[in-house]
């Protein structure tokens, strides 16, 4: 018990010097306080040079556009909810576009589309330009070809002597007025990409071909004699495979590979509608090429 007080006696010198060791405390705690608490109210404008401002507005727009989501083109019937959501759409929106599409009907316009789901205007006008709705909704872009305005008819049996657009030579197509060297050269290699026609129409897809030289074309050919293409299975079919397939690019052909994967199989090759960035405007002529 004694050695236990002889620590708390202290002699005056020793009690002095703990006196001021505890002031010495107090003011620091109490100056921590006062300093963190002050505020300054008053804001000071920050001087900063013009060129260094640009630089720093620039780097703003780039985080910006960086932040933003892309938007590809798409078939606004297959829109899921995380789709709808990315657009700026309010679930009774999404909702209504669902309901719509389970009575196994589509929407062919972007007219019917508000129709459908209400959505307002401003949004449609934002959202619309990346509508892709398969060929056969929209107008038909290339008018059949007139038979009566045809001159390439035989005089005595009134039959149309048709040339064969699959084994038209380059030469045979420059006798047609527009149609010149690097043009016929440039028909027989898309033919060839193609494995041949299967339809006249596709003529008309030959890069830089001005649709009205395309239609003095199927005034003196069209396909005749078909090409046999083995079409591909689109549920074993490998991405290399796909993208061999002129319609379809390297990065749709994957995606398609990947979207088979996580779904097990494609069960119609109207599914394909559902992929980023897929051709919807040439499913029809797609499907030529694939089976299931």
């Amino acid at each position: 018990m004694r050695n236990l007080k002889s620590h708390f006696k202290f002699n005056k010198q020793e009690r002095s010097g703990i006196f001021f060791l505890i002031l010495f405390l107090i003011i620091i705690h109490v100056g921590y306080f006062v300093y963190d608490s002050y505020q300054i109210n008053e804001k000071y404008p920050l001087n900063i040079n013009s060129d260094f401002q640009v630089r720093i507005d620039s780097l703003k727009n780039v985080s910006l556009k960086n932040d933003t989501i892309k938007i590809y083109p798409f078939n606004p019937n297959f829109i899921s909810d995380f789709k709808g959501y990315t657009l700026g759409m309010s679930t009774d929106e999404i909702d209504k576009l669902h309901n719509f599409r389970k009575t196994n009907k589509f929407v062919n316009s972007a007219e019917q589309f508000q129709k459908v789901t209400s959505i307002s205007d401003s949004l449609l006008q934002v959202i619309s330009p990346y509508f892709k709705f398969p060929e056969w909704t929209t107008k038909q872009k290339y008018k059949q070809v007139n038979l009566s305005s045809v001159k390439n008819v035989d005089a005595t049996s009134g039959i149309v002597a048709w040339e064969d657009l699959n084994t038209a030579t380059a030469e045979k197509l420059r006798v047609i007025n527009g149609v010149g060297e690097k043009l016929s050269a440039r028909i027989i290699k898309f033919r060839n990409r193609l494995g041949g026609f299967l339809v006249d129409d596709q003529l008309f897809e030959v890069y830089y071909l001005d649709e009205e030289v395309a239609r003095r074309i199927l005034k003196k050919f069209k396909v005749i004699s078909k090409p046999n293409i083995v079409k591909i299975n689109i549920n074993t079919a490998t991405a290399y495979e796909l993208s061999k397939l002129i319609y379809i690019q390297k990065e749709v052909a994957e995606r398609i590979v990947n979207y088979r994967n996580l779904n097990g199989s494609i069960k119609s090759l109207n599914e394909l509608l559902k992929i980023e960035e897929f051709p919807a405007e040439r499913i029809d002529r797609i499907n030529l090429y694939l089976s299931l």
